[in-house]
């Protein structure tokens, strides 16, 4: 049975590319040899099964007033249900968090991600195991960022999502990763260039074998 990582995050897990120049089939979405989570997989051999869950928008527990679902803890217990067995939960969130529409703090995200992590470690997924979950900080968005929709105090949030993310590792026993200065694109600021992917698929590359 190979080793199951199921990796749970936004668009930058989903894929989109906001530099249509930067993607090799000139769409919205990286291909299945530019995106992050291809990647890995490859770098980690056939000894390892890495499955996309990506939603472009997704948060960690608050609810968009705009759209709908895109929270991950009303959608934890299916989503991890229908993956069983896992033997490593990646969760990079918390972009999305930042957003001024949903008037939450670092401290707060830092929270959200606890609850979160708490609600996947209470599914019965982990085929008799321990939980083992990494939390990934994401890459900070970029102070350029000219984004009405997510408002002009995501940037400082988002720099600020590491040093809480560590702390509720370390209180949950989880493992962390901050994958800042992974590449962004030059033109919204938030989202990964084919670089950036490149880059975080080899940190995980490097990590998961010491962790799993």
């Amino acid at each position: 049975m190979k080793k199951h990582i199921l990796c749970l995050g936004d668009s930058n897990t989903h894929g989109y590319c906001a530099d249509p120049k930067d993607c090799a089939d000139g769409g919205i979405r990286f291909n299945e040899n530019e995106r992050w989570t291809c990647l890995l997989q490859k770098l980690l051999g056939d000894e390892y099964l890495v499955t996309e869950e990506g939603l472009s928008g997704r948060t960690t527990v608050f609810v968009d007033p705009l759209h709908e679902s895109m929270d991950a803890l009303s959608v934890a217990y299916p989503i991890l249900k229908s993956h069983e067995f896992i033997d490593l939960l990646i969760i990079m969130l918390g972009t999305n968090d930042t957003k001024d529409r949903l008037g939450m703090n670092a401290a707060c995200i830092g929270l959200g991600m606890e609850r979160l992590v708490r609600k996947c470690m209470s599914v019965d997924c982990w085929g008799g195991k321990d939980p083992n979950i990494l939390i990934v900080s994401p890459p900070p968005i970029g102070d350029e960022l000219n984004d009405p929709c997510m408002g002009i105090h995501c940037a400082e949030k988002s720099r600020e999502l590491a040093h809480y993310y560590k702390l509720k590792a370390d209180l949950l026993g989880c493992h962390f990763m901050d994958a800042a200065g992974c590449e962004f694109n030059q033109i919204d600021y938030m989202h990964l260039s084919k670089k950036g992917h490149a880059q975080l698929a080899e940190r995980f590359a490097a990590l998961i074998p010491q962790i799993l």
